[in-house]
């Protein structure tokens, strides 16, 4: 059997990719420039999903900062692009599911709420470019995750009515998103959940590994 969706939309951080280490490296190393104090990995990885300003408001607002998230915001940006590359891991299976997906003439893309500038130099930089023919960022459009407009803009692009695309993720964003496009979703269980319980996501599949997708044939 075929694959049933002819258009496979992956959000990034978290799902494809373990990028956690060198955005708590940004983050710290702006809150250091702003004499604030230091924030743990672990606490970064519950503050992931919904974009680089709000991650720095999170910050902000849970150390009691007292300064503006605009006025940080440059530093934060700068920071971020200069980490972007030092660390960042794809997860297992992943190569592998893409390559699978590929040869099953499955178009894929990216929907993700990481600065667009941000997005293909770290596709590149893994290997993973050459698996996608579009990506979305945080700011590509005028609004994202979990609005519904990424996922329904890239539906559109390809010529495909949402019910038809399949929605990977890791989150209640990537949820919520797919719930408002009326577009299947299957999550994963690793990556960055900060508690959400996605038995609740009525997702078409929860996978350990992005190979295990291919079985939904």
């Amino acid at each position: 059997m075929p694959f049933p969706y002819p258009l496979v939309i992956f959000d990034l951080d978290g799902t494809l990719v373990d990028s956690v280490s060198d955005i708590a490296e940004a983050l710290n190393l702006t809150l250091q420039q702003w004499r604030l104090p230091q924030v743990d990995e672990a606490a970064v990885r519950q503050w992931i999903g919904e974009g680089v300003r709000a991650l720095t408001a999170t910050a902000l607002r849970e150390l009691r900062a007292g300064v503006a998230v605009d006025e940080v915001m440059p530093d934060m940006m700068r920071n971020y692009g200069q980490c972007l590359l030092h660390h960042p891991q794809v997860y297992p299976g992943v190569r592998e599911a893409l390559a699978l997906l590929q040869g099953e003439g499955v178009t894929m893309a990216i929907c993700t709420n990481k600065p667009i500038g941000f997005v293909e130099p770290l596709l590149e930089h893994l290997g993973l470019a050459g698996y996608f023919s579009a990506e979305v960022g945080g700011d590509s459009l005028a609004e994202r995750k979990p609005s519904a407009l990424p996922l329904q803009y890239l539906a559109g692009m390809f010529g495909q009515p949402p019910q038809r695309c399949l929605m990977v993720g890791d989150s209640a964003t990537d949820a919520a998103a797919a719930q408002a496009a009326g577009m299947p979703l299957a999550m994963v269980r690793y990556g960055y959940l900060r508690g959400f319980d996605i038995e609740r996501a009525h997702a078409v599949a929860a996978v350990d590994d992005l190979r295990e997708l291919l079985a939904l044939r």
